[in-house]
Formats: C-alpha cells, structure tokens, sequence
C-alpha cells in the first residue's frame, strides 16, 4: 500500500507547505495494532499534519490507544506488534516530512518565462 504523501497538503501552495514546515509542521505516520485471537494486524495510518507547536506523540493518541486496547489478543503476532507500535507511536511516530516536501516541490509548476 502506498502512502499518499500530499493529501495532507491539499489546497496548500508549494510555498505555504514549506512556510509550514519552516515553522516547525511535520508531516508524520503512526502505526496501530489489532489482533483477534490468531490473527494480528499491524498498519500505518495515512500522513498526519501535525501543526506547528503541537505534539507528535499527542497526536498519535487514537492509533496508540486502539493497540492498547485491542493489539494484545493475537497469538504470537499481538504481544509483539502492540509493543512497537506504543513505542513508536509515543516517540513521535515516522517523520515523512522530507519526503512530503520532496513530493511538493516535484508537483511545483515551473516557474513562467516571459521572452
């Protein structure tokens, strides 16, 4: 599955994209884990905006709490994949932000030429 790196950044020129991110925005993926009995999952959300001043790990809360609570059940996959994910979300998640603003500046219009 491929991740769509600009649909956080919809309606938002190239310019205020890295405006944003100059100021401190990330663009981050979190991971969440579900398990039922003998099957457990383990999967990235889509790009998160996470806005200037604003918490990673608080904005990985949703993802972390679902694995809490339901990543546990699988056997053997649940009480390894809840671990990670809780780890990773808590520490910040998985800064795609070079690669969004890489993808922003590919789809940047070339600048106009007046002869």
């Amino acid at each position: 599955m491929a991740l769509d790196l600009l649909a956080p950044t919809a309606g938002m020129t190239a310019e205020q994209v890295e405006d944003e991110i100059n100021r401190g925005a990330r663009f981050i993926v979190y991971q969440w884990a579900i398990s039922v009995v003998i099957m457990s999952f383990k999967r990235n959300t889509g790009v998160i905006y996470v806005k200037p001043g604003e918490s990673p790990a608080v904005r990985s809360l949703p993802y972390t709490l679902i694995s809490v609570f339901l990543g546990w059940w699988g056997i053997p996959w649940g009480f390894i994949y809840t671990p990670q994910v809780i780890y990773k979300n808590l520490n910040g998640g998985t800064d795609v932000t070079p690669f969004v603003l890489q993808a922003v500046r590919a789809n940047k219009p070339p600048p106009i030429q007046f002869s």
